[in-house]
């Protein structure tokens, strides 16, 4: 039987109570209606997952750790998302879904056709919701380790922060090679750039070719921001990744 996986801050040791997110007390009590000495399962993002058991006290939940499992379900790859900021639902589902499919770390990018604008406490209110919405897909989709979702950033600023020496891929839908061939047994660290709605302006384009991005082709249609990022996610782990079967 599959348990309910929680996550917490941490950090966990076998043996040890731990205080619950109330949201998730809430979750496990009303809507999955588990009672007191229920078996759970806990991680923290620091590697492996704990079973436990849901206790409560009075109105506060909390969960004791038991035994360490040592299990990791990480991809191979590390892969940095750099996404255009869609706009509303859309995003969410661009973080959710690529947490599932296996992603190191989202930056968000403002780029110049971005319609979400936002000033700095704003941003540092999406980061936490966003990072909310990975932690929520880490709990159902098995990972231990929870992707970094950072600020927006701009483009020149986001790709300051990749590896020198990593492979840095820009989707588009006139470029001569495609993300198969040129991810085709990659090992070192990738950063994926995905337009906003209306894609990159050809300044951003000029921009990133000449801060080492390699523009690849994904077949013959031209996808929409939320669609597009996700479907090389599963190119890049089918051809290089955990999804070669």
């Amino acid at each position: 039987m599959r348990l309910t996986r929680i996550h917490v801050e941490g950090p966990l040791q076998s043996g040890k109570g731990v205080a619950l997110p109330e949201q998730s007390g809430l979750h496990l009590t009303r809507v999955l209606r588990l009672d007191p000495g229920a078996p759970i399962t806990l991680f923290d993002g620091r590697g492996g997952e704990y079973a436990g058991t849901l206790e409560r006290d009075g109105k506060k939940f909390w969960a004791r750790a038991g035994e360490h499992d040592p299990v990791e379900r990480e991809s191979p790859l590390s892969i940095t998302l750099l996404q255009g900021i869609a706009r509303g639902e859309r995003m969410d589902l661009i973080v959710q879904k690529a947490t599932e499919l296996g992603i190191a770390r989202i930056v968000p990018v403002l780029a110049e056709r971005t319609v979400v604008r936002a000033d700095e406490k704003q941003r540092e209110r999406k980061r936490e919701h966003w990072q909310a919405i990975a932690i929520a897909a880490c709990e159902q989709c098995g990972r231990n380790r929870v992707p970094e979702v950072l600020a927006p950033h701009s483009l020149g600023d986001a790709s300051a922060l990749l590896e020198p020496d990593g492979l840095r891929c820009l989707l588009a839908a006139d470029a001569e090679s495609s993300l198969a061939s040129v991810a085709q047994g990659a090992a070192l660290p990738i950063a994926l750039l995905i337009g906003p709605e209306g894609g990159l302006a050809d300044n951003e384009r000029r921009y990133a070719l000449a801060n080492r991005f390699v523009a690849c082709r994904m077949g013959p249609r031209v996808m929409r921001t939320e669609t597009a990022g996700l479907a090389a996610l599963a190119v890049l782990q089918t051809v290089a990744g955990d999804l070669r079967g």
